[in-house]
């Protein structure tokens, strides 16, 4: 899934766990007074319910507010401790969290590597 308004903004991930419940304006809150951030400035905030399997972005599109949701049928969402408060990842580590990946120590390939064809079975 790929958040095209999102691009170039920076995203934010609300440490710990919100009440999936909340809206737009509870979500608006919460980045107001918890994360000290302006819910108005273009940036995006994602929040992650208790259980880990549903998460909540909220972000700015410079005409409302817009606010998506994902619930993952199998795994968890991999996310920072309540004490981190909040981070800041990278679009890539977004799409890594939005597919179930671990986004926090994505392995590198040092050297190229050929990719070779699978055989249909």
């Amino acid at each position: 899934m790929h958040l095209a308004p999102i691009q170039g903004a920076r995203v934010w991930l609300a440490a710990g766990a919100t009440d999936m419940r909340k809206g737009f304006d509870g979500l608006a809150r919460i980045v107001e007074e918890k994360l000290q951030r302006d819910p108005f400035g273009g940036q995006l905030f994602v929040f992650r319910g208790k259980r880990g399997d549903l998460i909540k972005a909220l972000f700015w599109d410079g005409q409302g507010l817009c606010l998506f949701a994902k619930r993952l049928e199998r795994g968890r969402f991999v996310w920072p401790k309540a004490e981190d408060g909040a981070c800041v990842v990278s679009p890539a580590q977004l799409s890594m969290l939005l597919e179930g990946i671990d986004w926090r120590m994505p392995e590198r390939t040092t050297t190229s590597e050929i990719a070779s064809p699978t055989a249909a079975g």
